[in-house]
């Protein structure tokens, strides 16, 4: 490199970074497509049964409430040879559970999976127990996997007369590695001419960038979006006898990913979460409230010992004499004698929120500007919220408000 003044290589140096943090902010807005898309065929499967779960240290079903139970453990006693139709069975030792699982793609047959174990019946904890053999079925009622073993909880709970201790959620647990697949899912990925790839959050734009980015990356037009959610491609045909790799290649290429303007909102927590593409139009902004605080703080007033007799005012219709009470709040009884009352005392404070002021937001202001000027404000997430929703009944806010 020739030799350059100093303000010359400031100057290029500058220019340099520049270019660099505009490639990293590039770099880092962009998203993988295996980040944003799944591949047709390669997806899981949910498995569920229903089984036994034994071993318990008396903290299993109550038999006598739980009849699935009982009646899951005298066919499973009489499959092993034991009649135990016409007998009182008291065991708490024994609970009914669901086992779920989710099987992978391309799961072959003797490999295994984890699956999760959950109390069906009246059980306290399933710690200490063991999961008899339950078969796995799918949503087409086939058996796909056989799950059995020792369950793992992270939980428990120990209870006296008069405390009663509890961590965690002891009625389900987990067995690692407990099912083995006996039944692999048909699909030949290997023989595909074309394949589907759907996006998770469905985007025109985001589609067309991947498709753009598929046929930039092949060097032939082998991709076009079908719709929002789905881009159809075609196996060129230098990749038919390797498709693992081309998709290897393919889910590895960066797309910046479109959103919609939104704000979502979720008024039970109070939580507003708003797009980078949220834009408002010009609108004045004051957000105040009226509060008025009602705080009773009654008092009680008690008579001195030896209260004075009562001042007789003339005789009451009845031949009855009128008694007035004490200045002091003490009322005297028949005999003369004070009584102790509650005196009311009530103060009544208005807040008009003079300190809070009316903003002007201008137009095509970002999501940072916005958020500073309902900060300045003074605003929660609560009026937040309300805020956002007059905005948008005012036609000045350009984005969809999704309510949670």
């Amino acid at each position: 490199m020739p030799h350059l003044p100093r303000t010359c290589r400031r100057f290029v140096f500058a220019l340099l970074a520049l270019a660099l943090s505009a490639s990293l902010q590039t770099a880092g807005a962009a998203s993988r497509i295996k980040d944003i898309v799944d591949f047709e065929g390669v997806r899981d499967n949910m498995l569920v049964g229903y089984g036994l779960v034994v071993g318990l240290n008396g903290t299993g079903d109550s038999l006598n409430n739980a009849i699935f139970t009982r009646e899951s453990l005298i066919g499973m006693l009489e499959r092993m040879g034991v009649n135990a139709r016409d007998t009182a069975l008291r065991t708490k030792n024994v609970a009914a559970v669901m086992v779920t699982a989710t099987l992978p793609p391309f799961a072959r047959q003797g490999s295994r999976i984890d699956v999760s174990v959950s109390a069906l019946g009246d059980a306290k904890s399933l710690l200490g127990g063991t999961l008899l053999v339950t078969p796995m079925l799918a949503a087409d009622g086939e058996v796909y996997a056989v799950a059995q073993g020792s369950i793992a909880t992270g939980g428990f709970s120990v209870a006296g007369k008069a405390q009663s201790v509890t961590k965690g959620v002891p009625t389900a647990g987990r067995v690692s590695s407990g099912a083995i697949v006996e039944r692999e899912v048909g699909f030949e990925l290997a023989k595909l001419q074309t394949i589907n790839l759907t996006l998770h959050n469905p985007d025109f734009t985001t589609a067309r960038r991947v498709a753009q980015a598929i046929n930039a990356f092949i060097g032939s037009p082998a991709a076009r979006p079908l719709d929002p959610s789905t881009v159809y491609l075609t196996i060129p045909e230098r990749a038919r006898g390797d498709v693992v790799a081309l998709i290897t290649d393919i889910e590895q290429l960066k797309v910046e990913p479109d959103q919609p303007a939104r704000v979502v909102i979720d008024e039970q927590n109070g939580v507003i979460v708003m797009g980078e593409n949220v834009r408002i139009s010009t609108v004045a902004i004051a957000q105040g409230s009226l509060t008025v605080r009602v705080t009773e703080t009654p008092e009680v007033s008690q008579p001195n010992a030896f209260a004075p007799p009562s001042r007789r005012t003339g005789p009451a219709p009845g031949g009855q004499e009128n008694r007035t009470p004490g200045e002091d709040g003490v009322q005297f009884g028949p005999g003369g004698g004070g009584q102790t009352v509650v005196v009311p005392r009530t103060d009544v404070s208005v807040d008009e929120d003079h300190e809070r002021r009316i903003a002007v937001v201008r137009a095509g202001v970002t999501l940072q500007e916005l958020v500073n000027s309902l900060n300045a404000l003074g605003v929660g997430p609560r009026d937040m919220i309300s805020i956002l929703q007059a905005i948008k009944t005012a036609g000045a806010l350009q984005a969809d408000i999704e309510l949670m």
